[in-house]
């Protein structure tokens, strides 16, 4: 077979991890610092170090946590300016064009994408990719009383893609639906009760799965919290495993306390043949598909996803794969909803086939938006052990909002060419939307969630449905607690129970029925 030239490929990358004690203050690694390493690795990963730095033409940094919201990450510890030049000037690079992305777990593999294009149009040479996180080193030099200091000013034009679309309405946030811990219980719930779980049923199934996601995690170099967890200890609520939010506790859901680096090199087959890459390093990009989804209570069913359901069923396609040619994946898991409804999706059963690489958000660590780098850098080693297997990375970001899917190989693929990802979009906008009210009502409960502050139920939101549509509902101030307590009631699944919902400026209020 003859290769196109311009065809892309992976070349290099990098992961870098630190587990600070915040002992020495000089120690202590910033996001740049992490980039850096990552990407300094990831340079080496090529074999042709000195001649891919001095063709990186494209720089794009994974947006942080710290521009991506606010409060995300502690006050005080300043940061760069522009990260992509930053970044560019500690490794020694001069790019024609650097590029800070928007907010989201997708981004990883959604620039792969993009800039996979962008090669093997000509519009790039040879493009690094990386992102990270330091919000661990963040959190403990505020505990400990350490000043630290991530303040970097750089010339140079930047491209800064803001913060991208709203995931969320002004509906959404004003009854209760909002922050990530409070919004996938809401899936988390539909989905059991589509499958007839009782809660503990589901505890145990959520955390089965999750125990062998840390075993892999503790085997990762590269893991935040490299520590085998059982299934029982993930299950049971204990003082290092509270409630966060129901029905998930500590070590259920992402953990972003996390110093953690990434990077990947991209090029074409001609520029990797002139720098003298190695074709042992390469790693071809064979199919790929993207799609975001309506804002939470839009969505026709929230114990699916459409968006991961159609990305999954177009990167298969343009690849010219099935499931069952995948040998090896990692699916985005900041909570066990996003790969449960994959490997429903893709029709592999999540007990017996292995999901992760890395150990996923957990447990090897959720860095932001960022994790997804981790996943397609573990990709790239594993398949270069595995010459010609393929592999499978799912990035989601959002509330099960924007998934981008990336399949790879050793083994090149035949005529390489875009994928149009425009009627994997429309396939997903084309979902029924349910009727969304604000109006008193009486309805039953389609899926709900409860939240946590130290110990203690604080927070809550329920969709329920009535003959006229869905309606989204807080807990009336006056009932708080008696609304909190009804919803975890160990004795009655508030699955199919009845509220009463008043509706005042802007806001459902719901109390539960006896």
């Amino acid at each position: 077979m003859t290769l196109d030239p311009n065809t892309p490929v992976l070349i290099g990358v990098g992961q870098a991890v630190d587990h600070w004690d915040g002992s020495d203050a000089a120690a202590a690694p910033s996001p740049q610092s992490l980039m850096q390493r990552a990407s300094e690795a990831a340079l080496a990963d090529t074999g042709a170090t000195d001649a891919v730095r001095a063709a990186i033409d494209v720089i794009a940094v994974v947006r942080h946590f710290a521009d991506s919201a606010p409060g995300m990450v502690p006050e005080g510890t300043g940061g760069c300016d522009k990260p992509p030049l930053g970044l560019a000037r500690r490794i020694g690079a001069q790019p024609s064009r650097a590029i800070y992305s928007i907010v989201g777990g997708q981004s990883p593999q959604s620039l792969v994408n993009e800039f996979a294009a962008a090669i093997h149009a000509g519009e790039a040479r040879c493009v690094l990719l990386s992102g990270s996180e330091a919000i661990a080193a963040a959190k403990t030099a505020a505990r400990k009383g350490v000043a630290i200091d991530w303040t970097e000013a750089v010339e140079g034009e930047m491209e800064d893609r803001g913060l991208g679309p709203m995931l969320l309405d002004r509906h959404e946030l004003r009854n209760g639906i909002g922050a990530p811990i409070l919004t996938y219980p809401l899936f988390e719930h539909a989905l059991r009760a589509r499958l007839g779980r009782s809660r503990a049923e589901h505890v145990a199934a959520m955390s089965e799965l999750w125990a062998g996601f840390s075993e892999v995690a503790a085997a990762n170099p590269y893991a935040q919290f490299p520590k085998a967890m059982d299934a029982q200890y993930l299950g049971t609520a204990s003082d290092s495993n509270y409630p966060v939010a129901d029905p998930y506790l500590k070590w259920h859901v992402a953990q972003d306390a996390v110093n953690q680096g990434a990077a990947l090199i991209l090029t074409s087959v001609a520029q990797a043949e002139a720098m003298g890459v190695p074709q042992s390093q390469w790693v071809f990009l064979h199919g790929s598909g993207e799609a975001m989804d309506k804002p939470v209570s839009l969505r026709a069913d929230l114990s699916r996803s459409r968006a991961i359901e159609v990305s999954l069923a177009g990167a298969l396609a343009s690849a010219g794969k099935t499931p069952a040619d995948i040998a090896h994946y990692d699916i985005y898991s900041c909570f066990p909803v996003a790969v449960l409804l994959a490997a429903e999706a893709l029709g592999v059963d999540p007990r017996t086939t292995p999901l992760t690489l890395t150990g996923g958000l957990p447990f090897s660590g959720g860095a932001g938006n960022n994790y997804s780098m981790h996943a397609i850098a573990a990709m790239a080693q594993t398949l270069r052990a595995d010459p010609g297997a393929l592999g499978l990375v799912l990035a989601n970001g959002g509330f099960l909002s924007k998934e981008a899917v990336g399949i790879y190989s050793t083994a090149a693929p035949e005529g390489w060419a875009p994928v149009d990802h425009a009627s994997m979009q429309a396939e997903v906008d084309a979902q029924g939307t349910p009727e969304r009210l604000e109006e008193d009502a009486t309805g039953t409960i389609e899926s709900y969630t409860v939240g946590y502050a130290k110990g203690r139920p604080a927070r809550g939101v329920v969709i329920a449905r009535t003959d006229k549509g869905r309606i989204v509902a807080r807990p009336a101030d006056a009932d708080k607690e008696a609304a909190l307590a009804a919803l975890i009631d160990p004795a009655h699944d508030p699955i199919g129970r009845t509220v009463t919902i008043r509706h005042a400026d802007g806001v459902n209020a719901f109390t539960v029925d006896a």
